[in-house]
Order: structure tokens, then sequence, then C-alpha cells
């Protein structure tokens, strides 16, 4: 994929984690307990970490042309969507067994930076 390409997905997810973000704090201040608030917000922070996270391996894909960073960006990409994804669901609906699968979202973040720190060790 074109670097570009996932330049646009980090921003996108990026303006995305504001708008939520903003939601939750607005739109949602009187809905949520405080501990549905606290969880909306771990999926916000997580979320935001790792849409920049897609920016920054975007950069890094571009300054080093020997070496492949897609599988840190599609893991990064697919851990937001069920890790903040599920939390966010979680929040707001109280859906308990949607924390069962929040975990994977967690494990795709590790195993993509992981990768990152295996391919730059591995990187002569």
């Amino acid at each position: 994929m074109n670097m570009k390409v996932w330049i646009i997905y980090g921003s996108f997810l990026s303006l995305l984690a504001v708008v939520l973000g903003a939601f939750g704090a607005h739109g949602l201040k009187n809905v949520l307990s405080q501990y549905s608030k606290e969880i909306y917000d771990t999926a916000i922070f997580y979320h935001f970490i790792h849409s920049l996270a897609i920016i920054s391996i975007a950069i890094l894909n571009t300054q080093y042309d020997n070496i492949n960073l897609s599988y840190s960006f599609y893991l990064f990409l697919f851990g937001i969507i069920i890790f903040s994804g599920s939390l966010y669901i979680l929040a707001i609906t109280g859906i308990k067994w949607l924390g069962a699968i929040t975990p994977i979202g967690g494990m795709l973040f590790i195993f993509g930076w992981g990768y990152l720190i295996v391919t730059f060790y591995n990187h002569n």
C-alpha cells in the first residue's frame, strides 16, 4: 500500500479520535456513568496513540527503502477497530461480552510494536 494512503488513514483515524473524544466529553457527559466514561476515555487514548503510530510508520517506511512496515500498519489499524471499537460500544451500551474481545485488539497493538522492534533490530 502507498505510504500516502497510510498517512491518510492515520490522519482520518486521528480526526475521528478527536471527534469521538469531543462527543464523549460533551454529548455523553450526562449519559455515561463514571465507570463507562473511564472505559470510553481508555478507548480514545489508545485510538489516538495508534493513529499517530500509523502516521509515524508511514513516515519511517519512506526513510527505509529496504524494510516493510505494512504488518505494523495493519496490526495497529485492526487493533484500533477491535480494541477501541469494542470499548466505545461497551461504554455506550453496557454490553459486557464486548470486554471479551477487547484483549484481541490489545494483542494486535502489542504485535504491531513487537514487529517494529524486531524489524529495526534486524535492519542493517
